[in-house]
């Protein structure tokens, strides 16, 4: 029950443009979480991470295990689709990797512009989201996927088009001196 006065206090996520100020930050959820799980619980939230382990061990929620499974096969179709557009291999350690998901990364990886690539994985990653999503939307793991979305979303606002060429220009440039001086 407590999570119903947790979920109900929070503010929608949906519709969010990425540009406007996310209306709670990652630290304020925490702290209301922090007022209505216990200890177990709150230990799960914490736990949760965009970049799932290599080694995925249960969570004590079936929506966090889920969600990295999901995220890592994503994450090992990212890496053989790019390793494969570079001519190298690289091992999934037998896991198999299924279709869509390749899809997706493939997809991804021919967009060309990485801001596009970014954008398109992150919809992907919400719907994947929205599919995992528990059906009742006052229990444990509707406070989960709500931490996740916010983490998605967090991370997202860090993608600055103007920022990111003046990064790329700057490496670019450094690279060039560099060059330059040893020659």
């Amino acid at each position: 029950m407590s999570q119903y006065y947790l979920i109900a206090q929070l503010p929608g996520l949906e519709p969010y443009d990425g540009k406007s100020p996310l209306p709670i930050t990652e630290e304020a959820f925490r702290d209301a979480c922090s007022n209505f799980l216990d200890e177990k619980e709150m230990g799960i939230l914490d736990g949760i991470s965009l970049i799932p382990p290599r080694d995925i061990e249960p969570t004590g929620s079936d929506l966090v295990d889920a969600w990295n499974s999901e995220e890592r096969q994503l994450r090992l179709a990212l890496a053989v689709v790019r390793a494969g557009h570079k001519g190298k291999s690289f091992s999934t350690d037998g896991e198999v990797i299924s279709a869509p998901v390749l899809q997706v990364a493939n997809t991804a990886v021919d967009l060309g512009d990485p801001l596009a690539a970014e954008e398109y994985l992150q919809r992907c990653r919400m719907e994947t989201l929205d599919r995992l999503r528990p059906l009742d939307m006052f229990c444990e793991d509707a406070v989960y996927c709500y931490a996740i979305r916010l983490k998605l979303l967090t991370r997202m606002r860090l993608f600055d088009e103007e920022r990111g060429h003046e990064s790329y220009q700057h490496i670019y440039h450094s690279i060039l001196n560099g060059n330059s001086q040893e020659n």
